[in-house]
């Protein structure tokens, strides 16, 4: 049920990426009885473009990146949370510390802070001991929401190349109108600042998904965090019982 839960929503959005894509190639492929390719469209939007170039694969990448590790399974492996609690439960702390070093997770980073405190300190206040484990699960949990801030970053950054692309194009059609004022055609100008937009529908193009997909992860790190602060308050009340008995 978890694997459906986790594909469902990643296909409805990846499934709508590929229409975003889809449709802005729509207007250079429909006008290619003008002369407009997708390759002239690219042309067209001039260097900045290779920088929107060099975004989107990065959006790509960050996507896919997210997709693989923001997961239940990742941030909490089933398999070694539960060798690592039956072997606390056991009192076996020093076999439970080296699962947790051979099996990094945010989980098993969290669980080996808590069995290294209890190991330094056999008498650990329980107060002590909870403040350890809340230390680094609140470092864990940074690192996990921080994952996603690299698609804001995308989301914001590319409109604002395209932008600057637009800018930088229409002072050249401006330019260009200003040098023949004599023979100047308003088509002329129109024709520039259409070729100048470019820039700016591609950094558009980039920046909806990476929203979107910031919107998604982002929510879905909170679920992460949630699920190990469970995890965390299972490990405490382990380390506790073992130490009571």
């Amino acid at each position: 049920m978890e694997i459906k839960a986790f594909l469902r929503p990643a296909t409805t959005m990846l499934a709508l990426f590929a229409a975003t894509v889809a449709t802005a190639q729509a207007e250079p492929t429909a006008d290619a009885a003008s002369g407009i390719t997708l390759v002239q469209f690219f042309k067209d939007g001039g260097s900045l473009m290779y920088v929107l170039a060099v975004i989107s694969v990065f959006f790509i990448a960050n996507v896919i990146y997210l997709f693989a590790t923001m997961r239940s399974g990742v941030t909490i492996p089933r398999a070694v949370f539960n060798d690592v609690m039956d072997k606390i439960r056991g009192g076996r702390f020093d076999e439970a510390r080296k699962i947790c070093d051979y099996k990094p997770s945010p989980f098993t980073h969290v669980a080996m802070a808590a069995i290294d405190y209890a190991a330094a300190v056999p008498e650990a206040d329980p107060v002590m001991l909870n403040a350890a484990i809340e230390g680094e699960g609140a470092r864990q949990a940074t690192k996990l929401q921080a994952r996603t801030q690299w698609l804001l970053d995308i989301a914001a950054i590319s409109p604002m190349v395209g932008l600057l692309g637009t800018v930088i194009g229409m002072l050249g059609a401006f330019h260009a109108v200003s040098d023949t004022i004599a023979s100047a055609k308003p088509v002329a100008l129109a024709q520039g600042v259409s070729l100048a937009l470019i820039t700016t529908i591609a950094g558009l193009v980039i920046a909806i998904p990476a929203m979107a997909f910031y919107a998604w992860f982002r929510r879905s790190a909170a679920r992460q965090v949630a699920h190990l602060e469970c995890a965390c308050s299972d490990l405490l009340t382990a380390i506790l019982t073992q130490r009571v008995k």
